[in-house]
């Protein structure tokens, strides 16, 4: 079953059970993933837009336990990676003009982008007394994109064990997750992993991956969202240090393995692997991730000793 929410397109796959349950099962997964989808969009009226206007207003605000929960858990996401993936930078995705589906080829005002770098707005300035949230920064701006896709992976995984689903395949956007096997006797299910250039090789694969129960990948690529100006390209993974997109990687796939939030893993892990450029390696060494596939600006593709 297919469907578009995120921003992208969504496929979930169910073996083994009869059609009617396996569309059921499909149905509740899809709908949870609306609902997050709207509860958290950062730039339309949701629960975390209102947010983002109460922090530029210098308010606290009272969030769900649901919210204040996912808070605290990118907080702690973004500080592992040392905050080159970090939510709270949504005032600089929208200075680039990476906010919306309609991207236009446009470059903000050096000065402006300057101007926030200066300010260092980051989800570490916010606090969190029991579901009230303030910041100490009113330049903060919350955006989930990176992270509650990966989120949805595991509340969509959990959703189908619970309606007695044991094979599956969940992919939101190339985030994909695995459940069991392909036909319920063993067979891991294979993944593609998409080539950054796919012209340059007739739309053949990166590379070919068995995905194993409870696996999951994460692709953070400069072709997902980017426009070209001036001869150049520049991809919505910002480095926060810069203001600027992250240069130096065209593309990086980590393997998660079976565990407690493969699946937010998947999603978050990949982007401070791909902003690291040249010291990939030992940020996917400090993060955890032992299996990781970086194709570099060159073309050059790499993998750590696991994802070989």
């Amino acid at each position: 079953q297919e469907s578009y929410v995120f921003g992208t397109r969504v496929d979930l796959a169910i073996a083994g059970v009869p059609e009617e349950r396996a569309r059921a099962a499909a149905n509740r997964v899809l709908q949870d993933f609306d609902y997050l989808h709207r509860t958290y969009h950062a730039w339309q009226p949701s629960e975390l837009s209102a947010l983002n206007e109460a922090i530029a207003g210098g308010r606290t605000k009272d969030v769900s336990p649901e919210f204040a929960a996912f808070i605290r858990e990118a907080q702690a996401v973004a500080a592992a990676g040392d905050y080159l993936f970090d939510p709270g930078v949504g005032r600089l995705i929208e200075l680039w003009g990476f906010h919306t589906d309609d991207i236009q080829p446009r470059l903000p005002e050096p000065g402006a982008v300057a101007a926030l770098v200066a300010q260092h707005p980051s989800i570490a300035d916010l606090r969190l007394d029991g579901n009230r949230v303030q910041s100490r920064n009113r330049s903060v701006a919350i955006d989930f994109g990176g992270y509650l896709k990966g989120v949805a992976l595991d509340r969509a995984a959990a959703s189908l064990r619970q309606d007695g689903i044991a094979n599956a395949l969940i992919n939101i956007g190339g985030n994909v997750m695995a459940l069991g096997s392909r036909d319920g006797a063993g067979t891991p299910w294979r993944i593609g992993i998409q080539h950054p250039r796919p012209q340059s090789v007739g739309g053949a694969p990166l590379a070919t991956l068995d995905l194993r129960d409870g696996e999951a990948i994460g692709t953070s690529g400069d072709y997902h969202r980017f426009f070209e100006f001036g001869g150049r390209r520049y991809p919505h993974l910002l480095d926060p240090r810069s203001g600027f997109p992250a240069e130096g990687t065209q593309v990086v796939t980590v393997l998660i393995v079976a565990g407690p939030s493969v699946g937010m893993k998947s999603d978050a892990l990949s982007k401070p692997i791909f902003i690291a450029g040249r010291d990939w390696r030992a940020m996917a060494q400090k993060l955890g991730v032992a299996a990781v596939l970086k194709v570099g600006a060159d073309g050059t593709a790499q993998a750590t000793p696991a994802m070989q």
